[in-house]
């Protein structure tokens, strides 16, 4: 035990509440102890021993804790809870958490989801502010009974492949300071991730230590001599995370104001420290210095983050930048990766990591006996067989996707693990899902009159940059402009038009997506079907993140201009069956996207249509997507 550390590193965060299960998710210091309790107005309704949920150590000072609580609990009720520990109770150890006039963190249990919050693409250095303390601002204005039903994250809730520097050291400051597991590495550099740490190119320089691969090459290039190119795809990977402790630590520093306490902060403002007997180069003290004062925006947000994600069901969903840029973008990606055995550790850290502190919480019953067996084998007794063990198993599971069982039933699909390969051009990107994978998802829309549907990627994107990323594939350069969305590859881009073609299918689909670093609203129709479902598209992006300017303003211009509702080009696209009404924002600009850091409000109405479609920003404005009045 370490008197000096706080109890509770990060959360709690309310993770999943329903009549019969209620998930928080916590980082501790030490086994937590005590009891938690579920309040109404009326006094306790229920109660359970803290020492029965699950807990996985993993370091000498740090737990992850999965609080799933089971019972039948009321809906639509104003609740609150508490966590008694054995330091006392939440509400004093955190008063960060509470809003104004709260006793303890409250919420309620809803059966709906026609008030959603939706957003991705969380990057800690990025110049723009952090949409989610806007958020928290909103909510502490709302009634109990007004504030949202829940938080969809539709991934990036990290930037494993793009990390300033004041970040890693702050990651390796808390690695130390907690203990966190040490692990030994093959195929790399270095012998362990102690080692690792104490590495000249420890700080601004891993892409000298990330492995290389053989470029594929054509027929009419393979007499030359061939290249070595990084398995990593990242432009800005002088300080990918590589070790588990890494990623453990970004996520604690991205959740919790009370880890930045342990931080030497001195340390961090400091860009001329010496770092393993050298001082940075000019170049990386100037990046330093740029990065410093976003990162300290960001931190100083962080108590809001917290309070928010305590009083809010939250659920996410991976994508790329959680693991690495890229990360199955192509076959040919994959079989590099994972046939080198350090970049499988590197992108398999991910994955655990990942599910320690996102995936576990959003569906607990997803994870079974065989799986935490598996897991367990490892924290119990971390070895390099256990760890190589657990990431096959990893590699092998299939179950990341899952449903949110509300009206409009939310179903959140798995667009990264499960790709439909292609099997014509190594470097020819991947479809989001494949044949089976789509299946089960048309099986979960079956018998439904509405829905909503996560997506990372949006399924519809904007029409003249899928023109661009395919003219990049096209060339060979699939990885230069991250060529990646779902009418990319024929398979699975025809599997999907045809689920919602199918007569079967709901009446009026939401689709929610985020990724590409700035918003729009799409409304869409199927050609020559009097009986068209309601399809609505709200794409979200990102939440500390932007597009770069003027690019996007470019952009925006030529697909107005070469994709309008009348274009003869339409009909040169997979969408040629649909027709797709793009909404305006009501900014007085011209363009149809925004491209400001933001968090997405969408309100629904009984029949699964959107009542408002609105994004609120960084800066605290807020613009709406008006309806179309005639189509």
């Amino acid at each position: 035990m370490n008197s000096t550390l706080p109890l509770i590193l990060a959360g709690p965060i309310l993770r999943k509440a329903t009549s019969k299960d209620l998930v928080f998710w916590l980082a501790t210091s030490e086994p937590l102890q005590g009891s938690f309790t579920l309040f109404s107005q009326q006094g306790a309704l229920f109660q359970s021993d803290l020492s029965q949920c699950q807990q996985i150590r993993v370091g000498q000072h740090a737990y992850v804790v999965l609080a799933h609580f089971q019972g039948e609990f009321p809906t639509h009720l104003a609740l609150s809870y508490e966590f008694d520990t054995q330091h006392g109770p939440l509400s004093s150890l955190n008063p960060h958490l509470l809003y104004e006039d709260e006793v303890r963190p409250q919420f309620t249990i809803s059966t709906k989801a026609d008030y959603i919050l939706h957003g991705s693409c969380r990057n800690p250095h990025h110049p723009s502010q952090d949409a989610l303390v806007q958020a928290d601002k909103k909510v502490s204005i709302q009634s109990l009974e007004t504030r949202p039903d829940m938080l969809l994250m539709s991934g990036d809730q990290i930037y494993a492949d793009h990390v300033s520097t004041p970040m890693l050291d702050a990651v390796i400051q808390i690695i130390e300071r907690l203990g966190l597991y040490d692990e030994e590495f093959e195929q790399a550099p270095f012998n362990s991730a102690s080692e690792l740490y104490q590495h000249p190119d420890c700080y601004c320089g891993r892409e000298r230590l990330l492995p290389n691969s053989e470029k594929q090459r054509s027929l009419l290039t393979r007499w030359l001599p061939n290249p070595q190119v990084p398995i990593f795809s990242s432009r800005e990977s002088e300080n990918h995370l590589i070790s588990l402790a890494e990623f453990m630590a970004m996520y604690l520093l991205t959740w919790s104001p009370v880890v930045w306490s342990l931080v030497d902060v001195k340390r961090i403002q400091s860009n001329r420290f010496e770092v393993n007997g050298q001082t940075l180069s000019t170049e990386w003290q100037s990046k330093w210095d740029e990065d410093l004062p976003h990162l300290q925006g960001f931190i100083d947000g962080l108590p809001s983050v917290a309070r928010l994600l305590s009083h809010i069901p939250t659920y996410m969903i991976f994508d790329d930048h959680d693991i690495t840029d890229d990360w199955n973008l192509t076959i040919g990606w994959e079989q590099a990766a994972y046939s080198n055995l350090f970049s499988k550790r590197v992108i398999g850290n991910g994955l655990i990591a990942y599910w320690l502190f996102q995936g576990w919480g959003n569906e607990p019953d997803n994870f079974n006996s065989e799986f935490l067996g598996v897991a367990n084998a490892y924290f119990d007794q971390p070895s390099l067989k256990h760890q190589n063990q657990f990431i096959d198993y990893l590699y092998r599971f299939e179950k990341w996707h899952f449903c949110i069982q509300t009206t409009p039933k939310v179903v959140v699909l798995d667009t990264r693990t499960r790709r439909w390969r292609s099997e014509s051009r190594m470097n020819k990107p991947s479809g989001l899902m494949d044949w089976e994978a789509l299946i089960e998802f048309q099986q979960e829309l079956m018998h439904q009159d509405k829905v909503i549907v996560v997506s990372a990627a949006p399924m519809f994107g904007v029409k003249f940059i899928e023109a661009l990323q395919r003219g990049m594939t096209n060339l060979g350069y699939p990885l230069l402009i991250d060529a990646e969305n779902w009418m990319a590859h024929p398979g699975s881009a025809n599997t999907l038009l045809s689920i919602f073609t199918h007569t079967k299918t709901p009446s009026s689909f939401v689709i929610l997506s985020g990724d590409v670093h700035y918003s729009f609203a799409y409304d869409i129709k199927l050609r020559y079907r009097k009986s068209s479902p309601n399809i609505y598209q709200i794409t979200c992006s990102g939440i500390k993140n932007e597009f770069p300017e003027p690019l996007l303003s470019a952009c925006d211009y030529m697909d107005r201009l070469l994709y309008s509702p009348r274009s003869p080009l339409n009909w040169l696209t997979k969408r040629k069956r649909l027709k797709i009404f793009k909404r305006k924002p009501d900014n007085n600009s011209a363009k149809l996207l925004v491209n400001s850091s933001a968090i997405g409000e969408l309100h629904l109405d009984p029949h699964g249509k959107p009542e408002s479609i609105t994004i609120l920003t960084g800066r605290g404005d807020s613009v709406s997507f008006p309806s179309i009045d005639s189509r």
